[in-house]
C-alpha cells in the first residue's frame, strides 16, 4: 500500500519525504490556510519535493470553474493531482479533467455508491474518509471493504482507493489489510506507524549489552 502525507507544512513534508518511505502528498484548503503559504507557491515547492502525486483542490464549486482551475493546478508541475469534490459538477469536471490527461483526486467520499459514480467518471484517485464516517455513528472501514468489493468486480474500473481522514495506526493496518491502494496520513500518525515499547525496550536492552564488551563496530 502506497503512503501519502497530509500536510501543507514544507518542513513536516521534507522530514517524511527523507524517510524515502514516502510515495505523495495529499492538501487540502484547510491545510493551505493553516500553512500561511500562498497556494500555488505552495504546491510548486511540494511537487519539487516528492515524486509522486500531490493533490491540489480547486476552491470553484462549478463545472467551468473547477475545470479552469484544475488546468492551472495541472500546469504547476506534472505530479499536481487536481482535487475535485463529489458533487455532479465535481464529476463531470472529473471526466473532463482525466480525459484531457490530468491526474485527478475525488474527495469527501462518504458512500460506495459515490465512490462507484467516481471511478465511472475516470479518477485516478477517490478519497473515503473513514474517520469522519466513524464519527457520526457509521464504521468507516466497512466504507473501504464496500468499495474495494465493488471495484474489484469490474477491471475497467481503474480508480485507486486513497483512504483519507486516519485517525490511528490501526486505521492504517485495517486499510492495508482491506487492500486500499493507498493510505494519507497525518504526519503525527506516519511516524506513529513504527512506535512499539517492545521494540524500545529490546534496543536499550541489546546497547547495553553491547557497552558491556567495549568493542565498536568497524564502518566504512
Amino acid at each position: 500500500m502506497k503512503l501519502f502525507i497530509d500536510s501543507a507544512e514544507i518542513k513536516e513534508i521534507e522530514e517524511a519525504a527523507a524517510t524515502g518511505l514516502i510515495d505523495g502528498v495529499t492538501t487540502n484548503p484547510s491545510l493551505i490556510a493553516k500553512s500561511g503559504r500562498p497556494f500555488a507557491e505552495a504546491i510548486k515547492e511540494i511537487c519539487a519535493l516528492v515524486d509522486g502525486p500531490v493533490s491540489a483542490e480547486v476552491a470553484a464549486t462549478d463545472f467551468d470553474g473547477m475545470v479552469a482551475e484544475g488546468r492551472a493546478l495541472g500546469g504547476i508541475a506534472e505530479n499536481v493531482t487536481v482535487k475535485l469534490p463529489l458533487t455532479w459538477e465535481g464529476l463531470r469536471a472529473c471526466k473532463t479533467l482525466s480525459e484531457d490527461g490530468f491526474l485527478t483526486n475525488v474527495t469527501l467520499c462518504f458512500s460506495a455508491t459515490q465512490a462507484l459514480m467516481a471511478a465511472k467518471a475516470g479518477a485516478t484517485f477517490v478519497s473515503p474518509f473513514i474517520g469522519r464516517h466513524d464519527d457520526v455513528g457509521f464504521e468507516g472501514m466497512q466504507l473501504i471493504r464496500d468499495i474495494k468489493t465493488i471495484y474489484d468486480h469490474y477491471e475497467e474500473l481503474e480508480t485507486e482507493i486513497l483512504v483519507a481522514s486516519v485517525r490511528h495506526p490501526l486505521h492504517v493496518r485495517d486499510a492495508a489489510m482491506t487492500g486500499a491502494h493507498v493510505a494519507t496520513l497525518p504526519p503525527a500518525i506516519f511516524k506513529a506507524l513504527l512506535n512499539h515499547p517492545l521494540t524500545d525496550k529490546g534496543l536499550a536492552a541489546f546497547l547495553a549489552d553491547w557497552q558491556k564488551t567495549g568493542q565498536t563496530v568497524p564502518r566504512a
